[in-house]
């Protein structure tokens, strides 16, 4: 909803403005200068990227529309499944823990966190360390280490769609520039007529420019500094995850470890104490009925 409010206002103020100073709107309905920028830039896009980056920077420019980023629950379940989770590591034997990471989807304590669930990358990052953890040879600092890496790795394939579309938007001012020559060339063709003919060749052509820079800076860009915000917040769930279980394997408790990991999050968004411990008391009651 913030996109569209935002591009509303900006074509508000830019028509608003060009009419206020005696502008006709209708000179600037080129459809053809748009099709000769918009059609360039999107075979620029295929030319220089692989199908499964264009196929995600589509996915990515629905979750900036949707304003796809972790909420609270989101927030409570990651922490929710970590707690629950440790307290398995600390109370269960390696075959009973081993059960529910290497089958998350029939695991009783990953099926009271849907959301997390649904995630799967988030599922597997989670079941891989917790895996290492059982292990129990691996040192905290090498696991950090490890973590790191791969939190880099993933946030470099996330936002591979938006680099990607930054080069695009780069490049339409240019394409503008294209469309704005073409249609002088046209101009150039109509020489023998009428002055208002030649200047209204001259303006459609001028129009092609003006479309390559609003499209640019207006649409393109601000789109794809939302993915990368959007983007960001997701991967902030990984680095909970890091902090908690590394807490863990430090010797904290697991409701200090997960203390650990809920300080991570942004203050704007992060939970408070009370709630991360409701939610944790919910969880560990739930799984003690089932038990029984």
């Amino acid at each position: 909803m913030g996109i569209l409010i935002g591009i509303v206002v900006t074509l508000g103020c830019v028509l608003g403005g060009f009419m206020a100073m005696g502008g006709h709107l209708h000179v600037l309905m080129q459809p053809w200068e748009a099709v000769i920028i918009c059609g360039a830039a999107l075979g620029c896009f295929l030319v220089a990227n692989p199908m499964s980056t264009v196929k995600d920077a589509g996915r990515g420019i629905m979750e900036a529309f949707r304003q796809a980023v972790p909420k609270e629950r989101d927030y409570l379940e990651t922490l929710g499944v970590l707690h629950s989770l440790m307290r398995e590591l600390r109370t269960k034997s390696r075959s009973e823990v081993e059960a529910h990471i290497d089958n998350p989807e029939e695991s009783a304590i990953f099926q009271a966190f849907p959301t997390i669930l649904k995630n799967r990358d988030l599922t597997n990052f989670i079941c891989d360390y917790c895996r290492i953890i059982i292990i129990g040879n691996a040192r905290p600092h090498e696991i950090e280490a490890l973590m790191d890496e791969e939190i880099h790795t993933i946030r470099a394939d996330k936002l591979k769609s938006y680099h990607a579309l930054v080069q695009v938007g780069d490049g339409l001012p240019a394409l503008g520039i294209v469309a704005a020559v073409l249609g002088v060339v046209k101009a150039m063709g109509a020489l023998d007529q009428s002055p208002e003919i030649l200047g209204g060749l001259i303006g459609a052509a001028l129009v092609g420019t003006f479309l390559g820079i609003f499209t640019s800076y207006a649409v393109v860009g601000p789109i794809a500094a939302k993915i990368k915000m959007v983007r960001d917040k997701q991967n902030r769930l990984y680095i909970i995850v890091k902090q908690t279980l590394l807490a863990y394997m430090n010797g904290s408790l697991p409701q200090v470890a997960i203390e650990f990991g809920r300080k991570t999050i942004s203050a704007y968004d992060r939970p408070t104490i009370d709630a991360v411990e409701q939610s944790t008391l919910n969880t560990g009651a739930g799984d003690a009925k089932k038990a029984a």
